[in-house]
């Protein structure tokens, strides 16, 4: 499937429309066998999605229709079932359009049923595309066409075929409009007529097969710098200003590297091959060397030439850079997805007082506190607890910034401290815990959050309706605070592609990425379920059923008559319907609300079932929950057979652990206190770090050196990596050993592979010069830049992240810290990871959704 192939809802439901019920039990049973599961399940789970049934509310309240299966089973169901659909309406377009023209053919047809992809489909109708201006549209319309079947047919010389032609005065083509042609001598006549063959011979689709699978083997593709004055501006190409290797082997990150350094103007790219052997190939096909006169098989390879260059190999060559372009995208939407998802499903630290620090030079460490509900504190005067202070160069007011941060922390009682892993991290990350070791009455605790998106927030309009009365300056703290506190409830609120957790991210199918994107978001906020009283409308947004303007009327009506005290009660929300509750209840939480079954995941439509098993055990809703050794008690062979929708086991499942968080813990990486830039570092040197960024030639870490290093691929084990995403996840805690260090260009290599296993130096040389091939053209900046360029309290602060996008793709900013994942290990791990003794010595236990 290509990723120019993304289907809007509307467009799925109308190409299911127009197609018959042989086509799509066809479509179905192709789906049970592509994805492994019975016919049955592709059934049930198509009739609830034509019915409008979303992938999370299926995959959670529709298990025993659709035999368990889960939700990323569903989510390529839905990926397949679309794009199967689309290709049965095009087949069926292609098919009326050739049968129309008197063109069907039962081969022809048997190919388009054959067909499996898009661009497949198209390759099968291009000769029979109408084209009313093509040189042989236009020689055919003057009459030449006769003599072209002479020479075709007959032992006939081409000047010979021509004898009889008489110009025509006026030349219509087939919709009756007058065209001009010139075919006024023998040489303007002769390429009229090779026109025709050459086109009549484009139909022969098994040769055009066979050669372009021949070409695909053999072909190279080569890039080369666009011209001498962008050698310079394009340095980050430069392994690509003389490169060339194989088309077929060619990665996907090292062909999208290419294509990017092309869309800059620094490269040009072509497709290099063989012609002779392909257009020998042409003339055996067409038996040309048997034809006779000499004069007519000369003509006839010369038709042979031209299929083959003008016609055929620059259409392999585009279908070719296509194909593997799409696969490329394809892979960098999969990784983006895959780091987004594991990113947002890191762990809250839990209802904790915490202040925010976003850290800064030239304009200030900007602070802010949020309570444990994520608002911003008040003080007795009623005014919001921000502070700036100025510790660094040049104001180095150091004594009265630590007596702001010693008084912020006792008066409020500061459970956390976030500080943004931007300008000025780790100086203020010193600061603070100096400030900590000093006061042992000081209980809190520091740690680094990543705060890539964060200015994007700021600026936002969702920001300025959600702390209208702060400055866009200090926004960013309490983003950076709540991202700490529940990090999936604060990323939403943020552009995925600003978090900077993709690989070439923009130069990718947006729509098709976006979708993708949303999905993953979709997915993991309904894993975890939203209190409705709470929640943003960025993040009810992403409620199955729901979407921005329902989320909106949710919001609007809690300000207007306060916090809802049952799910029925949403009943009454503007524009939220039968089916849309049907879809959200049970993602929506009620806290302390009149039944307490509305803060489970117990959907309101098993709450009749629910209180049948309290009529068998005798006992109250309360005694209940949590307690799995009264409900391991209760038979359920009676109830089973009455519920059609979720089985009876997963609703004792939910009341056993109500509302149970799938997020693991929290941990932060320990990072070396003498290690705070790329001059401390030294080769050989072992360090604990966090993966921000996996991507498919490797993985990045931040060891706290306001740098990211590179693992590449060879380096993340000492067995064989197919796929460095098997290994590490974003959030990782991992150790690494530097490698290499060029400190002119900021770049750091390093190694997971134990030190005990340390390769030789000359295996170490060719692992950097694969390292400078693979990822050199987008290899990241420092996510932490040498000087503060915010602008002043008094403007919005510019995007940072995106400010750095483009140049670093491979890598995106510091995400989030998880779980350690050991080097010699050969399975991911399957958690990200906890805050552990950390938060467990700040007194923090993770929170209960």
């Amino acid at each position: 499937m290509s990723s120019t192939d993304t289907l809007t809802p509307s467009q799925t439901s109308t190409n299911a429309q127009v197609l018959d019920a042989t086509t799509h039990a066809n479509i179905h049973d192709k789906l049970a066998r592509a994805l492994g599961i019975k016919t049955a399940q592709v059934n049930a789970f198509v009739k609830l999605y034509d019915e409008g049934a979303t992938v999370p509310f299926i995959a959670r309240y529709r298990k025993e229709k659709t035999q368990n299966l889960d939700d990323a089973q569903l989510r390529a169901l839905e990926k397949l079932l679309n794009y199967e659909r689309d290709m049965a309406t095009r087949r069926l377009k292609i098919t009326e359009l050739l049968s129309t023209q008197g063109n069907l053919t039962d081969e022809l047809q048997t190919r388009i049923d054959n067909a499996t992809s898009k661009l497949e489909l198209e390759d099968i109708y291009l000769p029979y595309r109408p084209r009313r201006r093509s040189p042989a549209a236009k020689a055919r319309a003057a009459g030449l066409d006769v003599a072209a079947q002479a020479i075709l047919t007959q032992e006939i010389a081409p000047t010979d075929a021509l004898a009889d032609y008489q110009i025509q005065s006026n030349v219509t083509d087939d919709s009756g409009q007058e065209i001009e042609v010139d075919f006024g001598d023998i040489e303007k006549q002769l390429a009229g007529v090779q026109a025709i063959i050459v086109d009549e011979w484009t139909q022969a689709l098994d040769l055009l097969d066979n050669l372009r699978n021949g070409f695909a083997k053999t072909a190279s593709i080569v890039s080369s710098v666009a011209s001498e004055e962008k050698r310079e501006v394009g340095e980050k190409f430069k392994d690509y200003f003389e490169h060339s290797e194989s088309l077929a082997r060619l990665p996907n990150h090292r062909l999208l590297a290419m294509l990017r350094g092309r869309q800059e103007n620094v490269l040009g790219l072509k497709v290099e091959g063989e012609d002779a052997p392909f257009i020998e190939k042409i003339i055996n096909h067409f038996d040309v060397d048997a034809k006779a006169p000499a004069a007519r098989r000369e003509f006839l390879a010369e038709a042979a030439s031209s299929l083959w260059k003008d016609k055929w190999r620059p259409h392999i060559e585009h279908r070719l850079l296509t194909e593997k372009r799409l696969t490329a995208e394809a892979d960098a939407i999969e990784v983006f997805a895959n780091n987004l998802q594991h990113l947002l499903m890191s762990a809250p630290a839990g209802r904790k007082v915490i202040l925010g620090v976003d850290p800064g030079i030239r304009h200030g460490v900007k602070m802010a506190i949020v309570d444990a509900q994520g608002h911003v504190m008040l003080d007795s005067e009623g005014k919001p607890v921000v502070a700036t202070v100025y510790p660094f160069a040049p104001d180095n007011k150091i004594d009265e910034a630590k007596a702001v941060i010693d008084e912020l922390l006792n008066t409020y009682q500061v459970d956390l401290v976030a500080i943004g892993n931007g300008t000025a991290s780790r100086e203020t990350d010193a600061m603070i815990k100096e400030i900590l070791a000093a006061n042992d009455a000081l209980k809190a605790k520091a740690v680094i959050v990543n705060e890539s998106g964060a200015s994007v927030y700021s600026a936002s309009e969702l920001a300025s309706d959600e702390l209208a009365n702060l400055d866009v300056s200090v926004r960013g703290a309490v983003s950076i605070a709540r991202r700490l506190q529940d990090p999936l409830s604060e990323l939403v609120k943020v552009d995925p592609k600003a978090i900077g957790v993709g690989q070439y991210q923009h130069d990718v199918n947006q729509n098709q990425l976006a979708d993708s994107l949303d999905k993953v978001t979709q997915d993991s906020v309904n894993a975890v379920g939203v209190d409705v009283n709470t929640a943003s409308p960025a993040i009810l947004a992403h409620i199955a059923g729901l979407n921005k303007n329902v989320a909106q009327q949710i919001v609007t009506y809690r300000k207007e008559h306060g916090a809802f005290d049952s799910r029925e009660a949403l009943k009454n929300v503007p524009r939220l319907g039968v089916k849309t509750f049907e879809q959200a209840a049970g993602f929506l939480r009620v806290h302390g609300g009149s039944n307490p079954l509305d803060a489970t995941g117990v959907h309101p439509e098993s709450y009749s079932l629910v209180d049948s098993l309290l009529t068998q055990t005798g006992k109250l809703l309360p005694d209940i929950l949590g307690n799995e050794g009264v409900l391991n008690t209760i038979d359920t062979t009676a109830l089973a057979a009455n519920d059609d929708n979720v089985s009876v086991k997963a609703i004792l499942d939910e009341l056993a652990k109500p509302a149970r968080d799938p997020r693991p813990e929290f941990k932060t990486a320990n990072f070396r206190e003498d290690v705070n830039s790329i001059k401390d570092l030294t080769e050989g040197m072992t360090l604990e770090g966090v993966v921000t960024n996996v991507t498919a030639f490797g993985c990045f870490i931040d060891v706290g050196v306001h740098q990211d290093g590179l693992v590449h691929i060879s380096q993340m084990a000492n067995d064989f990596v197919a796929d460095p995403m098997n290994r590490v996840k974003p959030g990782d805690i991992v150790s690494v050993r530097v490698i290499s260090i060029d400190e002119k260009r900021g770049r750091i290599g390093f190694s997971m592979k134990p030190e005990a296993e340390k390769p030789a130096r000359t295996a170490t040389k060719a692992a950097e010069a694969k390292l400078s091939n693979d990822d050199k053209a987008t290899r990241p900046r420092s996510s932490r830049p040498a000087a503060d360029k915010r602008p002043s309290s008094s403007k919005p602060r510019g995007n940072r992240q995106d400010n750095r996008q483009d140049n670093r793709q491979d890598k995106g900013s510091a995400n989030t810290r998880g779980k350690a994942s050991k080097a010699e290990s050969t399975e991911a791990p399957s958690k990200m990871g906890t805050l552990g003794a950390l938060l467990k010595e700040a007194g923090v236990t993770k929170a209960k959704k």
